[in-house]
């Protein structure tokens, strides 16, 4: 009989809330008992998993590539179907003038080039990002994702990474695969989340920590992954407006962890590995 791997996200609607120490300790507690664990840390403009584990990021596992259109003008009737076609709006098209491809809106989906009648758009491989993995000791693995520098649609970024993920999986055949997502709602939080069978939801006792778990609980909803809160910090404020929120989901609060002078500490000198709760 086939193992059943667990795939859980840890996020957040808003960033600072603990989600990425959460996701590391979470980690460090499943080796302790014995689970074999990928950590793949999907927040790949910002990673930081790998700094509060005490590693570095030295040789490049995997380079990603993605796919822009390029204008061959010989062939450019300035028709303008590409334009109608974008549903990004990353080109743009004065009357009578070849079409401009806005890189920073472009997603890379390529609809542009297969509606062209005329064969005038071409597309052109480029690097957007690159992954690392890390063994961080007997049964515990670290991927890294990290988007190119400057790149704005960073989705495809977290997708591949994943698909990394997913051949890692054929070789180690790990019990668990945690997702430590981006902060937010955007497309890549929704390229982590898809295909997850639990997410949780790091949030703090504050009216933003409660406004933004309001989105994050309505996203999982509405991608159909069953979600958990974790109440960080959960000391330090008022937890009225999380509960609230909670309510209205229909979920309880599945964790509470209050200030931890002992957690700061190991987490700013990036000794996370050294700690476990008993927290998730």
């Amino acid at each position: 009989m086939k193992k059943k791997i667990k795939k859980i996200a840890i996020t957040g609607g808003k960033g600072g809330t603990g989600k990425s120490t959460v996701a590391v300790l979470f980690a460090n507690k499943l080796v302790k008992e014995g689970k074999k664990v990928i950590l793949c840390d999907c927040d790949v403009e910002c990673p930081n998993d790998y700094l509060l584990l005490g590693q570095k990021l030295k040789k490049t596992k995997e380079k990603i590539f993605a796919e822009f259109p390029k204008l061959n003008k010989n062939k450019c009737q300035k028709c303008g179907l590409c334009v109608k076609t974008c549903r990004n709006n990353a080109i743009f098209q004065a009357p009578g003038q070849y079409p401009i491809f806005i890189k920073d809106l472009c997603s890379g989906c390529g609809a542009c080039w297969i509606v062209c009648p005329h064969k005038a758009i071409q597309p052109k491989k480029e690097e957007i990002g690159q992954i690392f993995v890390n063994k961080i000791k007997e049964n515990y693995w670290l991927v890294t994702g990290v988007a190119k520098s400057g790149l704005e649609e960073t989705g495809p970024v977290v997708t591949q990474t994943k698909k990394f993920v997913s051949n890692l999986v054929k070789k180690n055949k790990p019990d668990f695969i945690l997702f430590d997502t981006a902060a937010g709602t955007h497309c890549p939080v929704i390229s982590a989340l898809l295909d997850c069978d639990l997410a949780y939801a790091v949030t703090e006792p504050t009216p933003m920590g409660a406004y933004d778990l309001n989105l994050i609980l309505d996203l999982c909803q509405k991608l159909k992954v069953p979600a958990k809160v974790i109440l960080n910090q959960s000391d330090l404020g008022n937890k009225k407006e999380i509960k609230k929120i909670t309510r209205k989901f229909r979920i309880n609060i599945e964790e509470e962890i209050p200030f931890s002078k002992k957690i700061v500490e190991a987490y700013s000198k990036g000794n996370l590995l050294k700690v476990t709760q008993n927290y998730v």
